[in-house]
C-alpha cells in the first residue's frame, strides 16, 4: 500500500512523447524486499520472436513473452501473468535475440508485477501520479554550481584552479598551461584532468555554438608538446626505419598519429590495463560487480566502426549497460540518473597513469 518513491521512476523518449518507467532491478528488488527472495516465483510461459532483420550488417529482432508471477502467502498462493516486449540489436544474431528475449521478459514482469501495487509501478498508470511520493530535491552545493554552470580548470593534480567564465577564456588558459609545462607527467596530468571541459567544447563546436575555440588545436598542442618533453627526457623510442621524419608517428606503435596532421582525427588510445581496471571498479549506478567498460560515445566524434578511446570509459553492470545501448540519446540516460560520466572517466584515467591515487575518489 506504500507510495512509489519518485526517485525511482525514470522517464525516457519514444516517438515525441515522453514515457515513464521503473528499472526491472529495481521491481525485483521490492519483490524481493517485500515478499521475500524464497516466497515468489517467476515462469515465462511463451516466448516468440515477432520480428528479425538485418541492416548494414546489424542484426535486429523483436520478442514477445508471457510470464506468470506466483506469490506465496502461507497456503494462499496470488497468481498474476503480465505480456511485454523487447527489442535487441547487435553485431552477431546471438547478441540481438538474447537482449531482446531478456527485455521481453523484464518488461511481462513489470506487467505482472504492477498489478500488485504502486510499488512496483502501478502508480505510473495513473496521470495525477497520486501514488507517487515525492521526493525533496538535495540543495547544491556551492562546489556542485561551479561545476556545472562554469568552466572549471584543474591542475595536473586535479584541484580547481580557476572558474572561467566561458569556452572561449578555457580554451585559451589551458592553452598556454599547455605550452607553458615542462614536466611529461605534469603535462598527461593536466591533460587529463581537463578532459571533461573538453570533451563540452567539442559538444558545442558539433552542434554549431562555437566555431573558435576547436578542442582537437588542443589535442593537437598536448601531443605535440608530449613528443617535445618525451625526446627532451629521452624516452622517445622513434626509429628512422618508420619512413619520413617520423614526426606524425605515434613512438609506440610506429604508425601514423591523425590526432597532430593538419586535418586531424581525435586521438582514440587503446589501453588493455585501463580496461581491466575500469571492469574492477563497481557499477557507477548500483555500485555492482562485476561491471563492463562502458565507453561514453558521446565523448569524441563519431568514426565509422570505432570506439572512442579507451581513456572515456566508465564501469557499468550489465544490466545498466544493456539498458545504456538500448537507450536512443545517452546523455538523456546519464542525466536522468545524475551521473557525470566524463568527470568518472577523467578519475579512472589519472589513477591508470599514476596521477591520482585511488582513495582520492
Amino acid at each position: 500500500s506504500a507510495k512509489l518513491s519518485s526517485k525511482h521512476v525514470k522517464t525516457r523518449q519514444a516517438d515525441g512523447k515522453t514515457l515513464s518507467y521503473v528499472e526491472g532491478w529495481h521491481v525485483i528488488a521490492e519483490v524481493n524486499r517485500i515478499f521475500g527472495c524464497d516466497a515468489w516465483d517467476r515462469v515465462t510461459l511463451t516466448s516468440q520472436c515477432v520480428s528479425n532483420r538485418s541492416v548494414q550488417n546489424k542484426y535486429s529482432c523483436v520478442y514477445v513473452a508471457k510470464v506468470r508471477i506466483s506469490v506465496r502467502a502461507g497456503d494462499i498462493v496470488v497468481v498474476r501473468e503480465g505480456t511485454g516486449t523487447g527489442e535487441g540489436q547487435g553485431f552477431k544474431p546471438g547478441d540481438a535475440h538474447d537482449i531482446a528475449v531478456k527485455a521481453a521478459e523484464t518488461d511481462a514482469t513489470k506487467r505482472a508485477l504492477a498489478t500488485f501495487g504502486n510499488p512496483f509501478g502501478l502508480a505510473l498508470y495513473d496521470k495525477e501520479r497520486i501514488g507517487v511520493r515525492k521526493v525533496a530535491r538535495k540543495s547544491k552545493t556551492p562546489s556542485d554550481q561551479i561545476a556545472e554552470d562554469q568552466w572549471l580548470l584543474r591542475s595536473a593534480d586535479g584541484e580547481p584552479v580557476g572558474c572561467c567564465k566561458n569556452g572561449r577564456e578555457f580554451y585559451t588558459e589551458l592553452r598556454q598551461r599547455l605550452s607553458a609545462t615542462e614536466s611529461l607527467p605534469t603535462l598527461e596530468g593536466l591533460w587529463a584532468w581537463n578532459q571533461n571541459a573538453v570533451a563540452r567544447m567539442r559538444e558545442r563546436l558539433c552542434q554549431g555554438n562555437d566555431v573558435k575555440n576547436d578542442p582537437d588545436r588542443l589535442a593537437k598542442l598536448y601531443m605535440a608538446r608530449a613528443k617535445e618533453l618525451a625526446v627532451r627526457n629521452g624516452k622517445d623510442r622513434r626509429s628512422d626505419r618508420s619512413g619520413g621524419n617520423g614526426k606524425e608517428r605515434d613512438p609506440t606503435t610506429g604508425k601514423i598519429d591523425k590526432s597532430v596532421l593538419h586535418l586531424c582525427e581525435p586521438r582514440r588510445v587503446r589501453d588493455k590495463d585501463h580496461l581491466k581496471f575500469v571492469r574492477s571498479q563497481p557499477c557507477l549506478i548500483f555500485d555492482r560487480r562485476p561491471a563492463h567498460a562502458h565507453h561514453i560515445k558521446f565523448a569524441q566524434a563519431k568514426a565509422m566502426g570505432r570506439k572512442v578511446s579507451d581513456e572515456f570509459t566508465v564501469p557499468l553492470c550489465a544490466i545498466h549497460h544493456d539498458h545504456l545501448h538500448r537507450t536512443g540519446d545517452e546523455r538523456v540516460w546519464w542525466k536522468a540518473h545524475k551521473v557525470d560520466p566524463l568527470a568518472v572517466a577523467s578519475k579512472l584515467w589519472a589513477i591508470t597513469k599514476g596521477n591520482m591515487s585511488e582513495n582520492e575518489i
